[in-house]
């Protein structure tokens, strides 16, 4: 049987001089098992990152987080922004994103259609919560669609006839409405579509999973004690990752607030105190109000100490006055912010007190005795 040939000591030798050297203890091998393939996303993320040993979120995170370079033409900038609202969206929790109870726009289970129309056209949503008796007991949600199908129906029309029409059709309407249901309530039309119920803590990517496995768009946020704290459709779990939504029926962010004057504002209750300290100037200053509220509607309620009705005035923050011209026994819906000119501050403030005079009388003194 053939035997290998032994290899000498200077063949060793040899083969020794032609291996790359490695460092002792290095058993990985010198070349890539991949070839010449690309780098993984990963690896491009760790060397965009150098000295990082994170997770791929992190990294990812880092990544979006830095100044974009000119060359860099990886992601736009509005890429870079849904990319990094994905990315918070696993630290959202439902009440991060609802709407609160004092926003909800209801109707009471026992109205009928035609009232549940006007709500509608009033508040310009496609859906809207049901409740019996209070906003603490929600029983389901109503569409338009179904109230329009409900109140319609396909009509008998003419057989179409020359010159009855452009290319020969009817003027007649295809549908026409089923005026009596307009009468009946919406319980017992069965316009009521169930609802989630979810509680505020809940992670807002878990209500989105369970939206889309029930195929109900909308959530009722109930608080420990079985009370509705606020609502959740689909299109805010949306927003929360491409930015406000804005549709025909939404107000532009010029009506929350807007100048009608040199010194006057009209701004919605909701309005960030950041924003209004923006746009009217740093002399507004909510001072230690700051701390405990966020909106005007807060700073208002702080400093009145309760809630006030309409026309009421309140000036306790220097050089400004708030007018309530929209509110209800729950909140402030829209205020007047007036600016006070220093003149316009003395006029409240009275004149300033004579200084007396040499001789210890003051000038009106002095005056009345000459007199």
């Amino acid at each position: 049987m053939a035997t290998a040939p032994q290899m000498t000591d200077i063949d060793q030798s040899s083969a020794a001089a032609r291996r790359p050297h490695r460092p002792s203890g290095d058993d990985f091998p010198t070349s890539s098992p991949l070839g010449d393939k690309k780098p993984s996303l990963w690896a491009r993320l760790r060397a965009f990152v150098p000295g990082k040993s994170a997770s791929l979120r992190t990294g990812l995170k880092e990544a979006l987080d830095a100044p974009a370079l000119p060359s860099d033409t990886s992601f736009s900038a509005s890429e870079r922004t849904i990319l990094q609202n994905v990315l918070k969206l696993g630290e959202l929790r439902v009440e991060d994103v609802m709407v609160p109870r004092a926003d909800i726009e209801a109707v009471e289970i026992g109205v009928n259609v035609g009232f549940v129309i006007e709500r509608f056209r009033q508040v310009g949503h496609s859906r809207m919560p049901v409740y019996e008796e209070s906003l603490d007991k929600v029983v389901g949600m109503i569409h338009i669609k179904d109230v329009l199908e409900e109140v319609t129906e396909p009509a008998k029309t003419a057989a179409p006839t020359a010159g009855n029409g452009a290319n020969g059709h009817n003027n007649q309407s295809p549908i026409k409405f089923v005026t009596p249901v307009l009468k009946q309530k919406i319980g017992k039309a069965e316009l009521v579509r169930k609802v989630l119920f979810v509680p505020p803590s809940m992670p807002v990517t878990d209500l989105l999973a369970q939206m889309q496995a029930t195929r109900m768009h909308m959530a009722v946020v109930i608080d420990e004690y079985g009370g509705t704290d606020g609502l959740v459709t689909i299109e805010d779990l949306l927003e929360a990752v491409v930015g406000d939504i804005e549709d025909e029926h939404d107000e532009g962010e010029t009506q929350m607030l807007r100048a009608i004057g040199d010194d006057v504002f009209v701004a919605d209750a909701r309005v960030e105190l950041a924003d209004l300290i923006e746009t009217i100037g740093t002399d507004f200053d909510p001072g230690e109000y700051a701390e405990d509220v966020d909106t005007l509607g807060g700073l208002i309620f702080a400093l009145a100490g309760r809630v006030p009705v309409r026309g009421e005035v309140v000036s306790k923050l220097k050089g400004f006055e708030f007018e309530i011209t929209r509110a209800d026994a729950r909140r402030v819906k829209q205020v007047r912010i007036t600016r006070k000119r220093r003149k316009q501050r003395l006029l409240i403030a009275g004149p300033k007190p004579e200084t007396a005079q040499g001789d210890g009388t003051t000038p009106t003194e002095n005056q009345q005795a000459a007199e």
